[in-house]
C-alpha cells in the first residue's frame, strides 16, 4: 500500500453530515519510512478545524485485515486517524435533527484524517493486517461517560453503508453484533444550556422564551448558588454547552455598606470566577450579563471598547467580573442598562404612583435607554444560536437616550395623566443627605456592534406600551 505525500493540509467540510470534517494531512516520507504531524493545533484551528481541547488520545491496534468496530457516538468530539496500515470508515449521524440517519464512508491512510462531532456514530473496517487506528478526544473516558453512548448496528441496512469485506466473514465483537437498528436507536440529545438566577428578571423573562425547548435548563439559587464552592459538584457540566448567569448581587446602594461590599464582591466576582473556571475545564460557552454602571458615565455614548471606569462598588465588581470572563475563551459579556421586567421596576413603581395621584420628583440628569428584559433574552439567544463572534456587546432597547423624568412622563401620559405632574430634579438634590452609590450621569450605550451583528431590540416606547398593557392585565 502506497501513502500519498506531500499533501497541502486541507479542510473539507463533510455535507451530509453537520459538524464532521475531513482532513487532507501533509505526510513526509523517504527510504525510512514516514512522519506526519497528526494534530497540529495552531495550523490546524487556522485552516478552519475546530479548537476542541483533546484531552486523551487512544490506539486501537487491529491484527487482521476484516476487523470491523463500530458503530460508537461517544458524549464528546473525536479525531481519528490511521497511525499505520489502511481502513475504510463509515459514519453516522446520531443525533437529534435533520441529519439523524445520514451517513458517509472513506477510506483513511495515514494522509486523511477526520473530526467527528460529538453524537455521530463512528465505525471503521480494517483494509491491511496491522492496523493501527488512533483517536484524540475531548474528555475522558469513565463508566459514567460509557452510559451516555449511543449505538447503531454494523449490519443496519437504512444506514446504506456497503462493507469492502462482508460483515458474515470479518471479525466484530459479540456488543457490536447486537446493537440496535437504526428505527430502534434514540438520537443523541444536544448539549444543554444553563441558565443560573433563574428567579430575577432576566431568568423569568428567559423561562418563558425558552418554555417549550427542554434543552434549556433553569436553576434558581436554591439550587445553584454562584458563591457556594459545593454547588459547582452537584452538576454534570458535560451535558452542557453553555451557561448564562442572569445571577448577581444589584444592590447598587447597600453595595456601599460593609456587609453589602463583602456580599457584591462573593457574588460578583468570587462566584463569577469560580463560574469561569468551570467554563474553562469544560469548554462552555458563558454569557454573562453586566452593567452601565462600570463607566463614569463621562461619555456621551459608552462603546464596548472604552476603558472602563466604575464610580461605587457595584460597578467596581462588575467590572471585576467582565475581567475574569474575558478569560473563557467563549465568553458574551452583556452589558445593558436600566433593566425593566417582571417584579419590582420603576416602570411599574411610577405606573402605581400615576394611579394613586401622586406628584413625583424624578432624576433628570441622568440619561439612558430602558432594558425590557424580553429583549434582552432574545438578544440573548440571538448571539448563542447564531453563533456570533465572542466578546461584549451593548444590548439595549432602541430610541433616544433619555432622562428617568422623561420616561416618568411617558408612563404617566400613556395612563391619561398630566405629565406636568412628573417634577424633574437633580440626582445631588434627589440624593441631598442620603447615603447612596454614585451613579452615572450618561449610560447610553453604542448598540451598532450588536445591530452588526444581526439584531436589533424594539424602541423602548413600543416595549413600554406593551409592558404597561401587561401591567394592567394583571
Amino acid at each position: 500500500m502506497s501513502i500519498e505525500f506531500s499533501k497541502q493540509l486541507q479542510i473539507i467540510p463533510v455535507q451530509s453530515i453537520p459538524g464532521m470534517i475531513v482532513v487532507q494531512l501533509p505526510v513526509h516520507g523517504d527510504n525510512r519510512g514516514w512522519f506526519k504531524e497528526n494534530w497540529q493545533r495552531e495550523k490546524m484551528v487556522a485552516a478552519g478545524l475546530p479548537d476542541f481541547n483533546p484531552v486523551q488520545n487512544n490506539i486501537s491496534f487491529n491484527e487482521s485485515a476484516g476487523t470491523t468496530r463500530g458503530f460508537h457516538a461517544e458524549p464528546w468530539d473525536k479525531f481519528v486517524s490511521v497511525a499505520t496500515g489502511k481502513i475504510f470508515g463509515a459514519w453516522v449521524d446520531l443525533r437529534e435533527g435533520e441529519s439523524f440517519g445520514n451517513s458517509h464512508t472513506l477510506e483513511l491512510d495515514a494522509s486523511t484524517a477526520v473530526f467527528v462531532p460529538r453524537g455521530v456514530g463512528n465505525a471503521f473496517q480494517t483494509m491491511v493486517d496491522h492496523t493501527a487506528y488512533a483517536y484524540l478526544v475531548n474528555d475522558h473516558w469513565s463508566a459514567q461517560a460509557q452510559s451516555k453512548y449511543t449505538f447503531l448496528n454494523l449490519a443496519d441496512e437504512t444506514a446504506g453503508i456497503e462493507w469492502p469485506i462482508n460483515l458474515a466473514e470479518a471479525e466484530l465483537s459479540e456488543k457490536d453484533r447486537v446493537h440496535p437498528k437504526l428505527e430502534e436507536v434514540t438520537p443523541m440529545s444536544p448539549l444543554k444550556t444553563l441558565v443560573i438566577g433563574a428567579s430575577g428578571q432576566l431568568g423569568l423573562a428567559l423561562r418563558e422564551l425558552y418554555s417549550e425547548n427542554t434543552n434549556v435548563e433553569f436553576a434558581d439559587r436554591a439550587r445553584f448558588d454562584l458563591s457556594s464552592a459545593e454547588d459547582y459538584t452537584q452538576i454534570d457540566w458535560s451535558a452542557y454547552s453553555a451557561v448564562v448567569n442572569a445571577g448577581a448581587y444589584t444592590k447598587v446602594d447597600e453595595a456601599e455598606t460593609v456587609n453589602g461590599r463583602l456580599e457584591a464582591w462573593s457574588a460578583n466576582v468570587e462566584g463569577v470566577s469560580r463560574l469561569a473556571r468551570v467554563c474553562n475545564e469544560h469548554m462552555l460557552t458563558l454569557v454573562h450579563i453586566s452593567s452601565d454602571y462600570v463607566f463614569d458615565g463621562t461619555s456621551s455614548v459608552h462603546r464596548e471598547d472604552e476603558q472602563v471606569a466604575p464610580l461605587g462598588v457595584y460597578g467596581q465588581t462588575k467590572a471585576a467580573g467582565e475581567a475574569i470572563v474575558a478569560t473563557v475563551p467563549k465568553h458574551y459579556i452583556i452589558r445593558t442598562s436600566w433593566v425593566i421586567g417582571e417584579g419590582h421596576n420603576f416602570i411599574g413603581t411610577m405606573a402605581a404612583l400615576a394611579a394613586a395621584g401622586i406628584k413625583p420628583s424624578v432624576v433628570n440628569d441622568q440619561i439612558g435607554r430602558l432594558t425590557f428584559t424580553k429583549d434582552l433574552a432574545l438578544g440573548i439567544r440571538h448571539l448563542i444560536e447564531n453563533n456570533a463572534h465572542y466578546g461584549i456587546y451593548n444590548l439595549t432597547n432602541t430610541g433616544p437616550a433619555q432622562s428617568w423624568a422623561d420616561i416618568a412622563k411617558t408612563v404617566y401620559a400613556s395612563l391619561g395623566k398630566d405629565v406636568n405632574d412628573v417634577t424633574g430634579i437633580s440626582t445631588e438634590d434627589y440624593f441631598q443627605g442620603k447615603a447612596v452609590a454614585p451613579r452615572p450621569l450618561n449610560s447610553s450605550l453604542d448598540l451598532s456592534k450588536i445591530e452588526a451583528s444581526g439584531f436589533k431590540a424594539r424602541s423602548q416606547e413600543i416595549a413600554m406600551g406593551e409592558y404597561l398593557a401587561t401591567l394592567g392585565s394583571r
